[in-house]
């Protein structure tokens, strides 16, 4: 209820009236006035009451009247009245119904009553309401009251004091809230003309206002009396302490600053009273040095007093507080004397005080800052704030350097002290005792023997003191262990959270603010000037603090025992480097960083790093105070904890190194510091990740799967050794770094350079380290640099190559397992980068897909197997994620996967191989066409490669593929291939080159192909007999197969520059190939012997080739016709097989022959117009035989370039139209062609069949039998293309070389093979066709023109010199042959074949051909029948000495039927004289023949005898029947020869060698019967044409008879002597003969017509027949026999003619 209310007012005048009677009532006997002025008070109020709207505003006015009755009260000094007034005079205060007057009035009343010493509790009460409730007490009033009170405060009452102290304190307080609240009042006014500042020490208070004067005149008053001076206001002071004066000041100056700051005056009087106050009563402190001062001190207050000294730090604490802008020299000097106080040599208790006062300031990050640029900022100034920071350090540090040891309890009560010094001590030794020996881990900091507990001071961030608020203590306390460090610690905390948070979010402030005006992105300079003071401000503060900060925090970290002190210290040192960043202080940051970095590792481990950082650090002392203080470096004899054991990560083996809980706390500190402030760290990501990696290594971590770190095994040297504490902290530690590498992510493009940078440059060091050695390298920065990249695939771009270029580097590193990581984190990062969703993505970037691709193609370059196995491991991994969106990049893995070397090994390459087989089967269609290339590149490579001979083989089956490939897909390739080649043609021009690309005319399709075909090409030059085999195939195979696509020019290039070329290599390789013969193929494969040598090895290659060249030249004939050049390319292509022909190795040469063979065969196109079945004949496959086929959608139908288009459309048009005949020169062309190749054939013919020259070695080459027969075979079919043109020339040249090649002699070892046991009579197959290709000229010759047939006795004089070879082998050359029996198998000698049977042979086609052309003109001119008769003589003479038996009966049979044909012809021309040499001829062959000099051999049989008798009787028919009779066409010489030759068969002797038993069979009875029939019958024919002939018959006649005479006379001579000896064999067979050629006689002439013999030949017949008689004598029975015979028909002379009777009587 409010004071004004009705019902407040209505109360106020009940209690008044009440009070009023109680005073009338108490005063009725005792003091009659009082009870008068009572009543009338009553009334008065009544009256008021009565009268008046606003009672309480009437009161007021008449409160003098109302208050008197109770002043008068008090007045009598009666307790009870006293009260009882004093009472109501307050209700009336509180109701504010008392006037100015009426107040002061009451005041003097009051002091009466104080004077008296009456009820003072109340008196204190009664001013108190009376100064609170209201103003209306003012000047002298005012202050009377305030004396009022101090007089009170001085009494001897306890209560009272207090009281009265309380009461003045509020008194004060009032004051100055009335002037606060008058200004509040006067604020909106017109401010008046500040005050004239004329004099500056004026006292005058004229410009203030009433309640300021009051407070004004109170607060100088207050300081002359601190100052012990006389109060100028305060009147009736009586005495007044010092204490409780500064405690008045202080009040007022910390709960009115404003009043201060507001009005000059006030501010004057702190300038001009209260600083040179402080300092003065300063002196005696700043004067003391503890024990410097003996107990008889000159002047008693010199010693300082702790009450004193304690206010006057509070108020000194206060004016820096508020004051600090006004006071800025005299807060100086405050600053420097509150340093000074830290001062080892002061008393404990004032240090106390000291660091608490810091502690205060250290709070307020505001004021300190405003130090920093008053002073520190200031030139000439003192560096208050760094000085008090050092002060700070150096107090930390005195505390842990004890002067003795004893005295460390006792330094708590000043030297020479009072009375309560001994006890402090002893309390002060319990406590440590306490300490010490209770549990050593209450002692937070031990360093150097000396141990400190830590207390709880205050709470952090607010600095609440002990000492500065011990207002009751007079004597100094004594303070406990650790307090002052306590204080000192939190100080320092404070410090730093206060200043690091402030400017830290100064910054942030700033920072938003710049994004927010949207120059975010400006530099610097574009910051206000104020934003610019402020930044200098900031860094001048930390630049100023960081020195003794961090030699404090250092120390103590180093000394600190307890885990939370530890963290906070940390906390700190983070704090400080992370706003040195944040500044961009690089100095102070790496130093708060080596600080945690150093305290993170064992002690005095050797990391450069950090020392060398370290150095420029330690080697500074800092100067504080005039000491110098070194950074301590941390003490090794430290009692942490141990955790860990491991191995230090250092070149040289050491022993091993501890980890305490301390230092993995400060790695836990290390990782945070990264964590979150990783942005500002710059250049000290080196120290930071430095010591990470040594932390990490001796812990035994070792990177997983994507770079995390896990816990893992040393290699090498004693185990890492973990405390179950550590351990289930690792996976944390790995967890964080993890997170912190994770929060990469998050920094700024050059921040994350530095953390790039500094990782890289871990790495080189840790490659270094492990360089010439084989110790585990520290594998850290790698997984880092990996975990790095990873986590920031958005931004790849910016460290994508410095990265990659490191870890390349460490991919060539010698020691294998930091490679095998670089390469691992490569790969990864490739693989992460190619899966990452880019924006924009991969395909529209194709510059980032490069880049991401390029570092896989630089570990190409690295020569260790174990990385390129990773490179490609990686690749196969992007084939199969990825393949199907390389776009641009494929030619960069295609360059990879054909980056092999045969030095690389087996694995590597199978690798590589299976990525290019999962490219060939799958990737084909996606890649870009121009890509193509480089896999036909590869795959070659792949082929080309000597290590594994299955990958070189599986890849040219690849190329088949991609073949196959193109092939199908030919229309979609050529059209990307021309548009690109579009492109390309010009950016050419433009730059003004020409385009450069392999086979460049050709169109951008068919260059394709041709890198294809002479990729296969290389291929086919191979070493491997197995790679050069498959890739011939597989080439051939394509060009039959896919040439069709192409464009005829193309053509050309492949012609000569691939197939040519291939030719080439490949026969320069023969050639030149090693003959050593090669043990085994690797392994224990066998090799054939027809392999076994690199020779014929390549001789299989040069087959395929040449055959491959050959087939496409027979198959595309017409397509290559139309090329310029195609004759030249013929003679080429002829050339390269005339060369395989004559190689030495048969194989070759056989293939040659074949090839030639198939090239001859082709159909002049020309004419081939009829059928398409032509086509089939030519090996065109069937698939394009669709007569109306275009030649494929995307192509211009003009270019029709196979011959089954060709052929097919011809086919079509000639359905309607015959085709008009070929141009002359077409067919001149063709012709042109087969006599090259007739050339060809003429000189690989000569060449071969040369035999060798004499003197050669015995190895000396010489064709085989199979070449030779294809040789031979060629010619029927070149023939058909050359018949028009042969010539006796060339037939001449064929014969020289039919000739030759039947000479050859074949090689022992494949006589087996090729000659028949030599018992049997069999044709060679080169027989055959030597004969065949006579065959084929004769049937030529046959159907062609007349004048063909001259050529006729050329083909008998060939065939009759092969019929020679029967009796006569040719020789070859000086070569030596054996006979087929005597060659040993095996043995380099030569064999001659048996050429009987091809003697036969040939003889058989003469004696048939002559037949066909015994009349023919040039037959008969050339005398052919002569030459036959000639060459037969040979056998003939030979008979039974012939090789063969069969020779000599073939060549009478031959012979007979030859004469049978021939000799009419002869007799036909007899007169032209072309027969007459043939005459002679045939005599001496009758002559040889039927008087054969050879035996007949011993095993002959009588059937055999029998039946060659035969023989020799049918010739001497033959000429009985052919000849005899057309003797007088014959000339006579040849007549009488045969007549000679019959005669002599007639009496013909046998040989001696026959049994007895044989003999009548032997001695050819029936031919010596024909003959002398033959003979007999010539010569009684009366046919004779002439008389000489008949002449010459009988005079044969009459010498057989004179024979048989002679004969007869011997016999019976050498009988009668022999005795009874037999007569030898010989001459009884003779005589037997003789016997039986007198019995045929007889026969003949009993047949003859009389008139037809000749009487002398009677006469010897006659005359023969005595010696007969003579003969019977004879003991041999078969002579006996033939005798009887003999004799016989002499019955049928028995009778003479009539005529002669008588005499015959006679």
């Amino acid at each position: 209820m409010s004071t004004s209310s009705p019902e407040a007012v209505k109360k106020l005048l009940e209690n008044m009236q009440t009070d009023l009677r109680s005073l009338s009532m108490e005063c009725k006997k005792k003091f009659p006035p009082v009870k008068e002025a009572a009543e009338s008070g009553i009334v008065k109020i009544k009256t008021i009451a009565a009268r008046s709207t606003d009672i309480l505003a009437a009161l007021k006015e008449n409160s003098s009247e109302v208050v008197q009755p109770f002043l008068m009260g008090c007045g009598t000094k009666e307790p009870k009245i006293t009260q009882l007034c004093l009472a109501a005079i307050q209700r009336l205060m509180s109701h504010e119904v008392v006037s100015e007057a009426a107040a002061g009035n009451i005041i003097n009343m009051l002091w009466q009553l104080m004077e008296n010493g009456l009820e003072e509790l109340k008196l204190l009460q009664t001013v108190l309401v009376l100064l609170t409730t209201n103003t209306v007490v003012h000047d002298e009033v005012l202050s009377k009251a305030i004396v009022l009170c101090f007089r009170l405060h001085f009494t001897k009452d306890n209560i009272t004091n207090n009281t009265a102290a309380a009461t003045v304190r509020q008194v004060v307080t009032v004051v100055f809230e009335r002037m606060v609240a008058e200004d509040e009042r006067f604020k909106g006014m017109a401010e008046e003309p500040p005050p004239v500042q004329g004099n500056s020490n004026r006292r005058t208070v004229s410009t203030l206002r009433p309640s300021a004067k009051d407070a004004y005149m109170l607060f100088q008053d207050l300081c002359q009396l601190v100052n012990a001076d006389a109060p100028y206001w305060l009147v009736g002071m009586t005495e007044m302490t010092r204490t409780f004066g500064l405690e008045l000041l202080e009040s007022v100056l910390n709960d009115f600053p404003g009043v201060f700051l507001q009005h000059q005056e006030f501010s004057f009087l702190l300038k001009e009273r209260v600083c040179p106050l402080v300092i003065k009563l300063f002196s005696p402190n700043i004067k003391f040095r503890q024990g410097s001062t003996s107990s008889a001190s000159p002047a008693p207050m010199e010693k300082p007093y702790f009450p004193i000294c304690m206010r006057l730090l509070r108020v000194v604490s206060v004016l820096i507080k508020h004051f600090y802008s006004l006071l800025v020299t005299e807060c100086e000097i405050f600053l420097s004397l509150l340093v000074k106080f830290l001062d080892g040599e002061k008393p404990q208790w004032l240090r106390a005080v000291a660091v608490e006062s810091v502690h205060r300031l250290c709070v307020q990050p505001h004021l300190l800052r405003s130090f920093c640029q008053s002073y520190d900022m200031k030139q000439h100034s003192t560096k208050v704030f760094r000085d008090i920071v050092n002060a700070l350090g150096s107090f930390i540090q005195s505390l842990f350097i004890v002067p003795n040891a004893g005295s460390q309890a006792s330094t708590g009560t000043p030297a020479g002290g009072s009375g309560s010094g001994p006890q402090a001590a002893m309390q002060a030794g319990q406590g440590a005792v306490g300490v010490s020996g209770g549990l050593t881990g209450q002692a937070a900091f031990e360093y150097r023997n000396i141990s400190i507990p830590l207390m709880t001071v205050s709470v952090q961030g607010s600095a609440k003191a002990t000492y500065l608020e011990m207002l009751d203590k007079v004597e100094p306390p004594s303070i406990p262990e650790g307090y002052a460090m306590s204080v000192a610690f939190s100080a320092l905390l404070d410090m730093v959270r206060g200043i690091t948070s402030m400017i830290e979010r100064e910054l942030t402030r700033e920072e938003e603010e710049a994004a927010a005006r949207g120059n975010g992105n400006q530099p610097a300079s574009a910051e206000s000037p104020q934003d610019l003071l402020a930044h200098q401000v900031w860094e001048e503060m930390v630049s100023a603090c960081w020195c003794g900060l961090l030699a404090a925090l250092s120390l103590l970290l180093d000394a600190s025992m307890d885990e939370t002190a530890t963290e906070n210290i940390l906390k700190a040192e983070l704090t400080m480097a992370s706003l040195c960043g944040r500044l961009g202080l690089v100095t102070p940051r790496d130093a708060f960083i080596t600080a945690i970095c150093k305290a993170s590792l064992p002690p005095h481990y050797a990391l450069t790093v950090l020392s060398s950082n370290a150095s420029n650090l330690s080697n500074k002392t800092y100067s504080i105070q005039g000491q110098t203080v070194q950074i301590i470096s941390p003490s090794s004899e430290s009692h942490q904890q141990v955790v860990a054991v491991g191995q230090p990560l250092t070149v040289q083996p050491q022993g091993t190194v501890v980890l305490t809980a301390k230092n993995i706390q400060c790695m836990r500190t290390l990782l945070n510091l990264a964590h979150c402030h990783g942005a500002v760290l710059g250049t000290s990501w080196q120290l930071v990740l430095a010591t990470l990696q040594h932390l990490v290594w001796i812990l035994g971590l070792k990177p997983g799967i994507g770079g995390v770190l896990k816990p893992g095994r040393a290699v090498e040297g004693p185990s890492t050794v973990l405390t179950t504490a550590v351990m289930t902290d690792l996976p944390v530690i790995s967890n964080i770094l993890s997170r912190l590498f994770e929060s990469s992510q998050y920094l700024d493009d050059v921040s994350l350079h530095h953390l790039i940078n500094a990782l890289c440059s871990l790495s080189m060091e840790a490659m270094d380290m492990v360089c010439g050695n084989n110790k585990e390298p520290s594998l850290f920065a790698v997984a880092k640099l990996l975990e790095t990249g990873l986590v920031n695939m958005d931004r790849i771009e910016i460290l994508w190559r410095p990265l990659t270029a490191h870890l390349l580097e460490v991919c060539q590193h010698p020691n294998a397992r930091m490679r095998e990581w670089g390469a691992e984190a490569v790969t990864a990062l490739i693989k992460a980068g190619l899966a990452y969703k880019h924006d924009p993505p991969l395909s529209q970037n194709q510059r980032l897909h490069l880049l991401l691709l390029n570092p896989l193609r630089e570990l190409s370059n690295v020569l260790h197997a174990d990385i390129r196995q990773k490179q490609l491991e990686c690749v196969l991994q992007i084939l199969q994620s990825q393949g199907d969106s390389l776009g641009p990049g494929w030619p960069l893995v295609l360059g990879v996967i054909g980056a092999i070397r045969n030095d690389q090994g087996e694995s590597l390459i199978r690798t590589a191989f299976q990525c290019l087989q999962l490219v060939v089967t799958d990737f084909l269609p996606t890649m870009p066409c121009t890509c193509l290339q480089i896999v036909v590149g590869v795959a070659g490579s792949f082929g080309l490669q000597n290590q594994e001979l299955n990958i070189s083989l599986t890849s040219i089956g690849l190329l088949w593929n991609i073949s196959d490939y193109f092939f199908q897909r030919a229309e979609t390739i050529t059209v990307e291939l021309e548009k690109e080649e579009a492109i390309q043609q010009k950016q050419a021009q433009e730059k003004g080159e020409p385009l450069n690309r392999p086979f460049h005319p050709a169109p951008p399709f068919d260059c394709l192909w041709l890198c294809l075909y002479a990729k296969l090409g290389e291929l086919c030059v191979d070493p491997r007999p197995a790679v050069r085999k498959s890739s011939g195939q597989t080439m051939f195979s394509t060009i039959a197969a896919h040439g069709t696509l192409l464009q005829q020019p193309t053509w050309h290039i492949v012609v000569w520059k691939v197939l040519f070329h291939l030719l080439d290599c490949v026969r320069k390789s023969s050639t030149t190939a090693d003959k050593e013969k090669i043990e085994s193929g690797g392994g224990n494969i066998l090799i054939h012997h027809s392999r076994d040598t690199a020779e014929k090895q390549w001789a299989e290659t040069w087959v395929l080739t040449l055959a491959g060249v050959a087939r496409i030249f027979n198959t595309r004939r017409y397509l290559l016709q139309q090329l310029g050049d195609f004759f030249k390319a013929w003679e080429v292509l002829l050339d390269h097989i005339q060369s395989a022909a004559l190689s030495k190795n048969n194989e070759v040469s056989l293939a040659a022959l074949k090839s030639f063979q198939e090239i001859l065969q082709i159909v002049t196109p020309i004419k081939d117009t009829e059928k398409p079945e032509a086509l089939i004949a030519m090996g065109v496959p069937p698939v394009i035989m669709d007569p109306l086929a275009p030649s494929g959608p995307g192509r211009p139908l003009l270019r029709s370039d196979s011959v089954a288009e060709h052929l097919a459309q011809r086919y079509n048009n000639g359905v309607q139209a015959q085709t008009p005949p070929p141009t002359a020169g077409e067919e001149m062309d063709d012709s042109g062609l087969w006599w090259s190749a007739w050339n060809t054939w003429y000189r690989t013919g000569m060449e071969c069949t040369r035999p060798p020259p004499t003197g050669a070695d015995k190895l000396a080459f010489i064709p085989s039998q199979p070449f030779l027969t294809a040789l031979v075979q060629i010619f029927p079919a070149l023939y058909q293309h050359v018949k028009s043109g042969f010539s006796m020339e060339d037939l001449r040249k064929l014969g020289v070389i039919l000739h030759g090649a039947v000479s050859v002699p074949i090689s022992s070892d494949a006589s087996p093979f090729i000659l028949p046991s030599f018992t049997e009579a069999v044709l060679t197959s080169l027989q055959e066709a030597v004969l065949t290709a006579l065959d084929v000229l004769q049937k030529a010759i046959c159907l062609g023109p007349e004048n063909l047939q001259v050529m006729y006795p050329a083909i008998f004089e060939q065939l009759l010199l092969f019929v020679e070879f029967s009796c006569k082998p040719p020789q070859y050359g000086k070569v030596e042959t054996k006979h087929v029996a005597n060659a040993k198998y095996n043995q380099a000698e030569w064999v001659a074949l048996n050429y009987v049977p091809f003697a036969e042979r040939s003889l058989e086609v003469v004696v048939d051909l002559y037949h066909k052309t015994a009349c023919h003109k040039a037959v008969i001119n050339e005398k052919v029948l002569q030459s036959i008769i000639k060459t037969l003589r040979m056998p003939l003479g030979l008979k039974y000495a012939c090789p063969a038996e069969s020779t000599w009966k073939l060549a009478v049979s031959s012979l007979l039927k030859v004469l049978s044909i021939g000799l009419p012809v002869a007799r036909q021309h007899a007169s032209s004289g072309k027969f007459d040499t043939m005459w002679p001829e045939l005599a001496n062959a009758f002559e040889d023949f039927l008087f054969t000099k050879s035996t007949p051999p011993d095993n002959l049989s009588i059937q055999e005898f029998q039946k060659n008798e035969a023989v020799d009787v049918e010739v001497v028919q033959l000429i009985s029947t052919e000849i005899l009779p057309f003797a007088s066409f014959i000339p006579k010489d040849f007549v009488g020869q045969i007549m000679t030759m019959l005669n002599k068969g007639s009496i013909h002797s046998q040989s001696s060698s026959f049994t007895e038993a044989e003999i009548d069979v032997r001695m050819r009875e029936d031919f010596s019967k024909v003959c002398f029939e033959t003979l007999l019958q010539f010569s009684f024919s009366n046919k004779a044409s002439t008389p000489q002939e008949g002449y010459i018959s009988r005079m044969a006649l009459s010498v057989l008879l004179q024979r048989a005479q002679d004969v007869l006379r011997r016999y019976m001579e050498d009988e009668r002597l022999s005795g009874r000896c037999p007569l030898p064999r010989q001459q009884v067979t003779e005589i037997i003969f003789v016997l039986k050629a007198v019995s045929t006689l007889m026969d003949s002439l009993k047949k003859t017509q009389p008139e037809n013999v000749d009487s002398n030949t009677w006469a010897q017949v006659i005359a023969l027949y005595p010696t007969l008689v003579e003969c019977i004598t004879c003991s041999s029975s078969e002579v006996s026999l033939a005798l009887k015979e003999a004799l016989g028909p002499f019955k049928d002379f028995m009778q003479p003619p009539v005529s002669k009777v008588q005499n015959g009587e006679s």
